[in-house]
């Protein structure tokens, strides 16, 4: 027997199957930075990955971008707390970068213009997984959103989507990035809330 009408709870809503829990669907993109914007043209931009054995293998902006670039839609979830679905971007996958790059290291190191660094398993850069995204909602990156080039790791929170990259480093272990040495969790899986250590 219930001792409230049935009007009494208001309706339930059906929730976003895409949403991870604690998370709030957001339109908008809001602007996350630790330190100040790194202003970086495309003529200067380089991006680097350095194998097991320390050999450099380099990408000018033209050279990316003649890589082949892609269109993909994902949703995007950030740390704090924020989610945006169906999200348009446009990258070249880390697929080609790594297509030439044979290591057994299972870790990499992102490092971006201004000193930021995520760590990431490797094989979460591949698969069709991740990219170097340089436009976003049909328009090229802003240096506020990590323009002129930025990682894009949707399936982890955006803190692993490093702004302003420039380059990849493989690594034995899985050693800490910037927000993974202040108490961020090593991994960072949405579904799973892995926000902090």
């Amino acid at each position: 027997m219930s001792f409230a009408t049935r009007g009494f709870s208001g309706r339930r809503r059906e929730a976003d199957t895409r949403l991870p829990p604690g998370q709030t669907l957001v339109q908008d993109w809001p602007v996350l930075s630790a330190g100040p914007t790194p202003q970086v043209d495309t003529a200067d931009w380089e991006l680097t990955l350095q194998d097991e054995t320390g050999t450099d293998h380099r990408w000018s902006w033209d050279e990316l971008l003649a890589l082949g670039v892609e269109d993909v839609t994902v949703d995007i979830h950030c740390v704090t707390h924020w989610t945006r679905l169906d999200m348009a971007w446009r990258g070249v996958s880390l697929d080609k970068l790594f297509e030439d790059v044979e290591s057994e290291h299972e870790f990499v190191m992102a490092h971006s213009y201004g000193g930021y660094t995520a760590n990431l398993p490797l094989e979460d850069l591949l698969d069709g997984k991740a990219w170097i995204a340089t436009e976003a909602d049909g328009a090229p990156l802003t240096p506020e959103h990590g323009g002129p080039a930025r990682l894009l790791v949707p399936h982890l929170y955006f803190w692993k989507s490093a702004k302003w990259i420039r380059g990849l480093t493989m690594m034995p272990d899985n050693d800490a990035g910037f927000w993974e040495q202040y108490g961020y969790h090593l991994y960072g899986d949405p579904w799973k809330e892995e926000r902090y250590w």
